[in-house]
């Protein structure tokens, strides 16, 4: 039930919509159709662009709470299989208002990357509503189908289809499907997605000359979390030429579901900063180029950036903000079952395991409240920890002390994830004192182990870590002259999100002090004149 209040707030969205769409449905019965027709036709009230239509189709649609989005007729390629609430809901208004005319967000390189598939491409997306990393995969898939006709796009709810889910062993969400074959799972940002079109279609990469090249940039920033924006503020609050290149805004904190410890904040939710990150940065000139990859650095006065577009980004300076990513266990198993029993992000995946017995390896601040966040799903959890006490916060400690479904094995280093018929069944562990090797049998592995810094494209560029980690000064400064570093991706000890967003802050300063010192680009022309003469 949409309240007023809610359908205030979207009678405003609908005023830029300038063509209007069909809500075509399926005809029948189900339990939950009453549900979605309630819903559906609440929404269609606030505008004469949004209609509803009840149809017989069963040729597109997969059932009678199946439905599908058209504009003058045609249909878009967008549909939705379940009642669209939770955190979908967002997915299925956006979808709405972007059929409608409504800008889409996704960058312009990579609309018209998008736009040169040439196969026939149906996906359907498994979601739970209760994932909150699903819907970035849900509305970018619906903006490829608006951008191209050869693209079809549903998302299904796995909680109204369990013959589905089980069907096709899905365990984990979201799950991507592509013409029938797996395509993607488990946490996957924008940025992978389009890689992984690009390798199943490769017309995509075909030369474009119609990308505009940007001029020289001052700054040019690696990275959306934290750091990369707090970096991206300071530099343009200097007035500096500034560009961000972020493949997921928000990065590693959007997946946190409760933030306590910034500092003036009291409470809030890593959606929220996100929200508020680029609230913030919007207020100053800075050229996002979002869901975009470096995938080359060339060192020199003068760095040249490739993006994973083809497009090349000249600029001054450089700040690496590139975060971290979960560290997996490297055990036999653990790949092979990704998405079938081996998890990282208990809240989205955690609803597939209620009622069943699930490890989560690691005993740091991640893992236990991961455990805490799974104590009310699950019937049992157990924390393996590889060292002999839980490296814990002791607040988070006494929390699950007071769970009694959640138990504890330390000195546990995990050997093997044990698979059958294509799902996890058991973990196999050392017991590092007494060097025996033991068996619990269960039916799901949340991994939370710490982070790996992303740094790939950084090797032969800066002077990194035996773990990765960019080597920084005081001052953020690297190896390379006039390339820094900030947040998680550095040696900087404390991976918290207000120290990244002082490193950021920190690093921004130090390149423009560089900036200072060094000669302006008239300088540099009038001087590479008066050699030439010479």
């Amino acid at each position: 039930m949409l309240t007023p209040e809610i359908l205030n707030a979207l009678k405003q969205y609908t005023v830029d919509m300038q063509q209007a769409v069909t809500l075509v449905v399926q005809t029948g019965e189900h339990a939950k159709r009453e549900e979605l027709m309630t819903m559906l036709n609440q929404f269609a009230s606030i505008s004469d662009k949004i209609i509803v239509e009840e149809r017989d189709n069963n040729a597109r649609l997969r059932s009678p709470v199946t439905f599908e989005l058209e504009v003058a007729g045609e249909p878009t390629g967008i549909s939705f299989s379940g009642v669209p609430g939770g955190h979908e809901f967002n997915s299925f208004i956006l979808a709405v208002l972007q059929s409608g005319g409504v800008k889409l967000k996704l960058d312009d390189a990579i609309q018209k990357m998008v736009a040169k598939v040439k196969t026939p491409s149906k996906f359907q997306v498994y979601v739970s509503l209760s994932c909150h990393a699903c819907p970035d995969v849900v509305q970018a898939m619906n903006q490829f189908a608006l951008l191209n006709d050869n693209i079809e796009v549903e998302m299904i709810d796995g909680g109204v289809y369990p013959d589905l889910v089980e069907e096709n062993g899905i365990q984990g969400v979201p799950t991507v499907f592509m013409n029938g074959e797996v395509f993607a799972s488990g946490q996957v940002d924008t940025a992978k997605l389009v890689s992984k079109l690009t390798d199943a279609r490769p017309e995509m990469l075909e030369a474009d000359d119609s990308v505009e090249k940007l001029p020289l940039q001052d700054v040019t920033v690696i990275g959306g979390g934290p750091a990369g924006v707090a970096a991206a503020i300071y530099a343009a609050r200097k007035g500096l030429k500034v560009t961000i290149v972020a493949d997921r805004f928000g990065g590693q904190v959007k997946d946190t579901m409760g933030i306590e410890n910034l500092i003036s904040v009291p409470k809030t939710t890593g959606p929220e900063l996100t929200t508020s990150l680029m609230t913030h940065l919007n207020d100053y000139e800075v050229n996002l180029r979002e869901h975009l990859r470096v995938t080359d650095i060339q060192k020199g006065k003068v760095k040249t950036l490739t993006l994973s577009s083809g497009e090349v980004i000249d600029t001054r300076t450089l700040i690496v903000a590139t975060g971290a990513n979960w560290r997996k266990l490297n055990v036999p198993g653990e790949d092979e079952n990704i998405g079938n029993g081996v998890a990282y992000c208990p809240h989205c995946d955690g609803p597939f395991y209620k009622g069943k017995d699930v490890a989560v390896i690691g005993g740091g601040n991640s893992g236990v409240e991961a455990a805490l966040d799974l104590a009310g799903i699950v019937k049992s959890v157990t924390v393996y920890e590889f060292m002999p006490e839980l490296k814990a916060d002791q607040v988070l400690i006494n929390q699950i002390e007071k769970r009694s479904n959640i138990s504890v094995v330390k000195n546990a280093a995990t050997k093997e994830v044990i698979a059958e018929g294509g799902k996890v069944v058991a973990i196999d562990y050392t017991d590092r004192e007494t060097q025996e090797v033991k068996r619990q049998n269960l039916q799901g592995i949340f991994v939370q182990i710490g982070l790996v810094p992303n740094s790939q494209v950084l090797k032969d560029v800066v002077d990194l870590t035996s773990y990765g980690e960019v080597i920084i000064n005081e001052k953020g400064e690297t190896s390379e002259e006039g390339i820094y570093a900030c947040g998680d991706v550095t040696t900087v000890p404390y991976k918290q999100i207000v120290v990244a967003m002082g490193e950021g802050s920190k690093a921004a300063l130090a390149a423009y002090d560089y900036l200072l010192m060094q000669p302006s680009e008239d300088e540099n022309a009038e001087n590479k004149g008066a050699s030439q003469a010479a």
